[in-house]
């Protein structure tokens, strides 16, 4: 009997006990008495957990900084190479495009003989417009000869070897054309000068410049052939007074970013001053 009543006795203890809880859930009692219980351990547990992060991170952290400048330098390498290759790939399209360029020039004047050759050098002095290019009297290419591109007269070849040949500018100061202006239906004179610019003189006071005015060399003085394109007149500069106009001429060849040109073999120029009082 004594046993049977501790039994009973246990099973309507844990009997009240369950009826507590479910009170106390129903209520809402049960979740914060939980709360109250559960949140320090939580808190704990999450500084424990930081804490443990923070010493693996420590001792793996050297480890994985080596793997990532490792990582870094390899990408920085694939950068520079693709670089590279972009630049190397964008150069051999601009050379392709300039010698397209320069063929549909000399298809367009077929009555000229033409070399193409590349620009390999310059003249370092800043008051001198020379280039020097990759062919000479080896490839037929004496002095004289006017070179072009297909934007227009570059300039004459003044001193030859076998294998390369030196260009003076029209930019040069040393360089004077013969000139007409297509509008104006006039002879005038391309010149050039030290700060690498080229001027229009010897222009008759009578004759009205228009701006914009194209520039073609004459053929007079027998040192260029005629109808190369030189350039646009800019701005009248003549002074009051003066005995002829000028003016200032934009060029239509770049040449600072010159790199390949075209020789026209098949002229020569005329030597007439023997001829000359």
């Amino acid at each position: 009997m004594k046993r049977l009543s501790q039994r009973t006795l246990q099973s309507i203890t844990i009997g009240l006990i369950i009826l507590g809880v479910l009170a106390l859930s129903l209520s809402g009692l049960l979740n914060q008495i939980v709360g109250t219980v559960i949140d320090p351990m939580v808190a704990v547990q999450g500084w424990f957990a930081s804490r443990t992060q923070a010493i693996v991170e420590f001792f793996t952290m050297p480890r994985d900084v080596a793997t990532l400048r490792q990582e870094n330098l390899l990408l920085q390498d694939q950068v520079s190479q693709l670089q590279s290759e972009l630049l190397a790939a964008r150069q051999q399209l601009t050379e392709t495009d300039i010698l397209y360029a320069l063929l549909d020039y000399a298809r367009a004047k077929p009555e000229n003989k033409y070399i193409a050759a590349s620009v390999i050098g310059r003249d370092p002095s800043p008051f001198m417009k020379y280039i020097i290019i990759n062919h000479g009297s080896d490839d037929g290419i004496v002095k004289g000869m006017p070179v072009v591109t297909q934007q227009g007269l570059v300039g004459k070849v003044v001193a030859v070897t076998a294998t390369a040949a030196r260009v003076q500018l029209i930019t040069d100061p040393g360089s004077v054309i013969n000139v007409r202006l297509e509008q104006a239906s006039t002879d005038g004179q391309v010149l050039g000068s030290v700060t690498g610019d080229i001027s229009l003189d010897m222009i008759n006071p009578g004759v009205s410049l228009i701006q914009g005015d194209l520039i073609l060399t004459s053929g007079l003085g027998g040192a260029y052939p005629a109808d190369i394109l030189i350039g646009q007149v800019l701005a009248l500069e003549s002074p009051d007074n003066a005995l002829f106009q000028k003016a200032s001429v934009q060029p239509v060849v770049d040449f600072v970013n010159l790199r390949a040109v075209l020789i026209i073999t098949n002229f020569r120029p005329v030597d007439y001053s023997p001829l000359v009082p």
